[in-house]
């Protein structure tokens, strides 16, 4: 009965410190407010390193329909360009956050429930915008359009 219980004990110990593994895929998505605009790409390989780019623009303020479709263009047309230069780099994963290695801020939230992914942005001394990410199997030339 002991040598069960010191058994038991060390499976659940070795279970409880395993490492998480990351869900590996590509996620595209977009915020948009009169105080600022983002297109965002994230991408999770398989060695749990991420990819993550999101252009954005700040003081949007009330910009007419034809001058938000233009800036929705320079977004995505500067997240196409510059994806190919965008380096993988390590984060620590605990199940259900990213972070920078050794880091407290949240940089992406995953929850394995409900396979819904956010990106944190943070931007100067304003709150956080946590912005919906959707699983993608390629990214498209226009995040924009419905």
């Amino acid at each position: 009965m002991r040598r069960f219980a010191v058994v038991l004990f060390v499976t659940v110990a070795v279970i409880a410190c395993s490492r998480h593994s990351p869900p590996v895929g590509r996620w595209a998505g977009n915020y948009e407010s009169n105080e600022v605009m983002v297109d965002a790409r994230l991408e999770i390989l398989p060695n749990g390193r991420v990819r993550v780019s999101a252009p954005d623009m700040f003081d949007i303020g009330s910009v007419s329909e034809d001058d938000r479709a233009a800036m929705h263009v320079r977004l995505a047309s500067d997240l196409a360009e510059g994806w190919d230069q965008v380096s993988p780099r390590p984060m620590d994963f605990d199940g259900r956050v990213f972070r920078k290695p050794g880091g407290v801020a949240p940089q992406i939230e995953w929850n394995p429930n409900t396979h819904e992914m956010r990106l944190v942005f943070y931007f100067g001394t304003m709150r956080s915008i946590h912005i919906p990410m959707h699983a993608v199997n390629d990214f498209r030339s226009d995040p924009w359009a419905n």
